[in-house]
């Protein structure tokens, strides 16, 4: 059994849009933000070279200002976005053979 954490930097691309009626695109606006990720996980050998294992993450990514523009590309709306990104993962592992030796 394995418990650990982690820490480090999260990136992700979003993508903003209003629409009227189906298909019909009033304004839209994308960005890529930056901040940190935490998280933690517990991996389990349960047979020779198998394992499962369950992992929770966590992305502090901020508040952020989108401005929004129309499809001509004019000015339209601005918004203050607060995004925060929870992720669950429950995996199974396979681990091919053994390391690598050599041989002369």
């Amino acid at each position: 059994m394995l418990w650990y954490a982690k820490g480090g930097a999260a990136v992700v691309a979003d993508r903003y849009a209003t629409f009227v009626t189906p298909g019909f695109v009033i304004d839209s606006s994308s960005q890529t933000r930056w901040g940190g990720a935490l998280g933690t996980g517990l991996e389990v050998g349960f047979a020779p070279n198998w394992s499962v294992g369950v992992e929770y993450n966590h992305l502090f990514m901020g508040t952020s200002t989108v401005v929004a523009t129309t499809p001509t590309g004019a000015f339209s709306a601005t918004d203050r976005v607060r995004q925060d990104v929870d992720i669950g993962t429950v995996r199974v592992n396979y681990r091919w053979g053994g390391p690598v030796i050599s041989k002369y």
